[in-house]
């Protein structure tokens, strides 16, 4: 089964300092940086997603801005897929499915952020297309969200929506769990 490595978004914009900071984003980094340099001790195939706001009003991802470049935890190496998107879902309107065909992918790991909205996104699609994933789900982080009156802290985000895609849409373990398993 063709493995590649998918790390969706891990831009300095969702670091401390950036625009956009996320909870245990730093240690999210560290742990997708095990992930892609255990990918890259088995040559393994690697793509990186860059999220570019085009959507007017935005105030981070900005086009030419220090937030929307790669953060150094996981920096692409010369050789290695990187495509910039404008929608939650990696897929929308960018060249990765057809990239994974010429790979011939047949299983996805998936790290980045933010959980709820982007990895979720892009888990979920990958499943409709055929893909089996594999979530590093300590490799990933949110923030946290509100509606109405109700604050959602970002470890109860993070837990119910990889509660929600363990099982069916994916396969969520730790990323030491899924390097055991390459």
């Amino acid at each position: 089964m063709k493995r590649v490595l998918l790390l969706i978004d891990i831009q300095n914009d969702y670091f401390p300092g950036g625009k956009m900071e996320l909870s245990g984003s730093a240690g999210a980094g560290e742990k997708a940086g095990v992930l892609l340099a255990a990918f890259r001790s088995r040559d393994l195939p690697v793509v990186h997603i860059q999220h570019v706001s085009i959507r007017p009003g935005s105030s981070f991802f900005l086009p030419d801005t220090e937030g929307v470049q790669v953060h150094a935890s996981v920096q692409p190496r010369e050789g290695e897929a990187l495509f910039q998107k404008y929608y939650p879902n990696s897929f929308r309107e960018t060249p990765l499915l057809e990239h994974l065909r010429r790979l011939e992918a047949r299983q996805l790991f998936i790290a980045g952020m933010m959980t709820h909205m982007c990895v979720d996104s892009t888990v979920r699609a990958a499943f409709d297309l055929g893909f089996a994933c594999s979530l590093a789900h300590d490799a990933c982080a949110t923030r946290s969200l509100s509606f109405g009156n109700i604050v959602v802290p970002a470890e109860y985000v993070h837990a119910s929506h990889i509660a929600a895609l363990h099982g069916i849409f994916c396969k969520a373990a730790t990323v030491e769990e899924l390097c055991a398993g390459l």
